[in-house]
């Protein structure tokens, strides 16, 4: 049997390693624009030079599992077609290539390993009390501009998003603002027009804001994850609106049941982009696919979330308590402790990935 796994993050990886496992002389390949394994919870650390975010991909795969570095160009009819010309075979398929960014006209994406480095290498260059801005009020937007602070404390490191982290509770919201300002992130609430590279003064981009003057900034890093690869639409599976390919219950394309779509690029209702979500996807994809193989009736994917992690510099940090739902409960702990706790939680989720155990809890019916 052969068993093809696109993209090799969390969900790829968690797959692959389970399905070694479970699904016995299968001839498993993972194809993979780069030889690495990349940390996408650890790119703010490989921007800011105070960790790395990747390790190669080799050591992440357990014994038996084929690596093919490349693109892929489009899968349809049991066939992989690489970016190269070549094809590969398959019976069953398991798309996992993630999600990435649509960054304005100007700006450096920190949500991509290649934008990462592009960014690391632009901020390793910078003189001290030059100005740093970061678009994105969410947890990658806080967890960058906090890094950098926290990692350069001679620039000058600004904020900017509608609202900043929307997303956790209004106590935590006001504790990250409290974080933030130790660091001496400077906070502004706002949208941004546009952006002209090198208008602004000493030759610096120019912020166009939507409700206040203008401001000038010697790096600009986009931190917003806006979008998902096109290879779904483009082989024909069936998308959403935001081009994530639209599954079953069991997590396989309603357009071709040989294909398993996990993670990001998977329409799963009530599912938001983390590693929280793509293990546990990449993970009961895999045993649904050996519950298949052995004539048994597999399970529905359910899950339910226990709540949201982040960093704010390498001492400081934040744990949200949420609903199995995934909506926010007043609870959260903050501090040195909840740093320490960030940390766990980055460790486990490479750990699950590379030997394919993992566990969540199971969703509210």
């Amino acid at each position: 049997m052969r068993l093809v796994v696109v993209g090799a993050g969390y969900a790829g990886t968690v797959a692959a390693n389970r399905l070694v496992k479970k699904v016995k002389a299968a001839e498993i390949t993972v194809i993979n624009p780069r030889p690495d394994f990349v940390e996408r919870v650890r790119l703010h650390e490989q921007i800011a030079g105070t960790g790395a975010a990747a390790i190669p991909l080799t050591s992440m795969l357990s014994e038996g599992v084929t690596t093919r570095v490349g693109t892929v160009d489009k899968i349809g009819d049991g066939q992989v077609t690489l970016g190269d010309g070549t094809g590969l075979d398959f019976d069953y398929l398991f798309l996992a290539v993630g999600s990435t960014v649509a960054p304005l006209l100007g700006t450096v994406p920190v949500g991509t390993w290649e934008g990462a480095e592009e960014a690391r290498a632009a901020l390793a260059e910078l003189p001290g009390g030059r100005a740093v801005t970061v678009i994105g009020g969410g947890l990658t937007g806080i967890e960058t501009a906090s890094e950098i602070a926290f990692g350069r404390p001679d620039l000058r490191v600004r904020i900017v998003g509608q609202t900043i982290a929307a997303s956790l509770s209004i106590g935590a919201q006001k504790r990250v603002r409290t974080g933030l300002n130790r660091l001496n992130v400077e906070v502004v609430e706002d949208s941004v027009a546009q952006i002209d590279p090198g208008a602004g003064e000493g030759g610096g981009d120019m912020v166009h804001l939507h409700s206040r003057p203008p401001v000038t900034s010697d790096l600009t890093l986009w931190a917003i994850i806006g979008s998902v690869p096109d290879l779904a639409a483009r082989s024909g599976l069936e998308v959403d609106a935001d081009g994530r390919a639209v599954v079953d219950e069991h997590l396989r394309s309603v357009t071709d049941p040989r294909i398993f779509v996990v993670g990001d690029c998977a329409a799963v209702p009530g599912s938001r982009a983390a590693c929280a979500t793509a293990l546990p996807q990449g993970a009961h994809a895999a045993d649904t696919l050996a519950r298949m193989i052995e004539g048994r009736k597999p399970t529905p994917y359910s899950m339910g979330y226990t709540g949201q992690a982040l960093s704010l510099g390498r001492r400081d940090g934040l744990l949200q308590v949420n609903r199995g739902n995934d909506t926010v409960r007043r609870l959260y702990f903050a501090g040195r402790t909840a740093a320490v706790a960030k940390e766990q939680v980055c460790r486990y989720a490479k750990f699950g990935a590379r030997t394919g155990t993992y566990a969540s809890l199971r969703g509210s019916k």
